[in-house]
C-alpha cells in the first residue's frame, strides 16, 4: 500500500476543518485522483509550520513516498516553493491537495516534483 502524507498551511488551520483536503483524499478526487484503482493510506496530516525538518524525518520513517502540499499553502504561503524544496529532499511532491492545479487560473501552478533521494528500503 502506498503511504502518503498533507502538509497544510499552519496559519489556515487555525480556523480550517481541512474537510477538502480530506474530502479529495479520501474521495480519490482532484491531485489525489491520480490514485483510483490503487490502495493508499493516509500516514501523515500536519500544517507545514514548526520543525518541518523533524516533520519530513517522522515521515520518511513511516515510509511515505508522496507529500500532497495543501491548496491554502499554495495560494497562501509564500514560503511555498521552499516547502516543497524541502519535502523533494526525499518525497515526490504534488503541490495542491484539491480544487484545481492553477487555481481555477486565478493563482500559480502547483509544483510537482521527484524526490532527490531514493526512499530507504523497508
Amino acid at each position: 500500500m502506498k503511504k502518503k502524507a498533507i502538509l497544510v498551511n499552519e496559519d489556515t488551520m487555525q480556523r480550517c476543518s481541512c474537510g477538502g483536503c480530506l474530502g479529495a483524499f479520501m474521495g480519490k478526487k482532484d491531485s489525489f485522483a491520480r490514485y483510483e484503482g490503487e490502495e493508499i493510506e493516509l500516514v501523515g496530516f500536519s500544517h507545514s509550520g514548526g520543525d518541518l525538518t523533524k516533520k519530513l524525518e517522522t515521515l520518511r520513517k513511516k515510509g511515505v513516498d508522496v507529500v500532497h502540499i495543501s491548496t491554502c499553502t499554495k495560494s497562501k504561503n509564500e514560503d511555498y516553493e521552499t516547502i516543497a524544496d524541502a519535502c523533494a529532499e526525499y518525497f515526490d511532491v504534488v503541490g495542491y491537495t484539491h480544487g484545481s492545479p492553477d487555481g481555477k487560473g486565478k493563482g500559480k501552478m502547483a509544483v510537482e516534483l521527484k524526490a532527490r533521494q531514493p526512499k530507504e528500503a523497508e
